[in-house]
């Protein structure tokens, strides 16, 4: 079994989901242009599920064509909201409007990951979750956005269900550690094979 894992991420939620499963890990961020490259893969008429598989490629084959030999791990995730992808806010305002869209309504949450060696992927796979934002007015949206930091808005969206996002639900379907943006089972799975 693989027991070391580089992490093309600065993600400290997935690096922690990866060692409470006994991997090594090392934080390798690919640092690319996420939202140029949804932009263009939007623009070639892309789903989510689709744009969430490129990006945890691209991400992981940077890092392996520079670390050869070494197994790397890409991740990415995408809000599916009817077919739209919400991309994390750049502000607060922006914050305010994507809670505003999700408000009452049902969106999946996609996470894809690839494991990649020598620059090539080697394993991909995508999960997908679904939840149902309760119905909630202006001012119970602006209480929640005042409890969370700025880092974790912009770094994980305008939620992070480990932690006061789960407020926002009426009803989750799903592993959990998928919302989180790493699904570990699978994971798992394919690297104990190796």
């Amino acid at each position: 079994m693989i027991d070391k894992i580089i992490l093309a991420s600065k993600s400290k939620v997935r690096r922690n989901i990866l060692e409470k499963n006994g991997f090594h890990c090392v934080a390798k961020p690919a640092n690319i242009d996420e939202e140029t490259v949804k932009k263009s893969l939007l623009a070639e008429g892309a789903t989510p599920l689709s744009i969430s598989k490129n990006l945890a490629e691209l991400k992981a084959n940077k890092i392996s064509q520079v670390l050869i030999g070494e197994i790397v791990l890409g991740a990415d995730s995408v809000i599916d909201l009817e077919g739209l992808i919400i991309s994390k806010p750049s502000n607060r305002d922006e914050a305010m409007h994507i809670l505003k869209k999700l408000n009452g309504k049902v969106h999946n949450l996609i996470s894809s990951v690839c494991i990649s060696k020598n620059g090539s992927m080697i394993w991909n796979y995508s999960d997908k979750a679904k939840l149902t934002m309760k119905k909630m007015n202006d001012d119970e949206l602006k209480l929640y956005l005042s409890k969370i930091t700025d880092k974790a808005l912009y770094d994980y969206n305008v939620y992070q269900i480990e932690g006061e996002g789960r407020n926002l639900f009426s009803k989750i379907e799903g592993d959990e550690n998928t919302i989180m943006g790493l699904p570990i089972k699978k994971i798992k799975e394919y690297l104990e094979l190796k």
